[in-house]
């Protein structure tokens, strides 16, 4: 088990080096057994820009399971809509390690289809 998490942060690292060499803010992604959160990072000035996660009382009210395709896809739509209000549209998807399925790639695909570009 520990093997795979190392495996999966190491992934995460190469990921957010590609990124940073690119100079554009990221929509990184982290998932646990429980819930799904989802921020944009400013990674040329150390900030976050704004975030969202099924663990805000808005969303909690919503869903009845943080930890499923359908919150993500929530938190994916929540988190364009967040980033359009900034003014932002382009960005770098992290998807942290992660494999693009279930969860994270409803979160993406959600994300796109309410104005984000990645």
């Amino acid at each position: 088990m520990k093997n795979l998490k190392l495996k999966r942060l190491n992934r995460s690292i190469k990921t957010r080096k590609k990124i940073q060499e690119l100079g554009v803010l990221r929509l990184s992604v982290n998932r646990t057994n429980k819930h799904i959160y989802a921020q944009i990072i400013d990674d040329s000035k150390s900030i976050t820009i704004t975030s969202a996660s099924t663990v805000e009382p808005e969303i909690r009210t919503q869903i009845k399971f943080g930890n499923n395709i359908s919150s993500a896809t929530l938190i994916g739509k929540r988190i364009a809509d967040k980033a359009k209000i900034l003014g932002i549209e382009a960005i770098a998807f992290d998807r942290s390690g992660y494999q693009y399925h279930g969860r994270i790639k409803a979160l993406a695909e959600a994300a796109r289809d309410n104005g984000l570009k990645f």
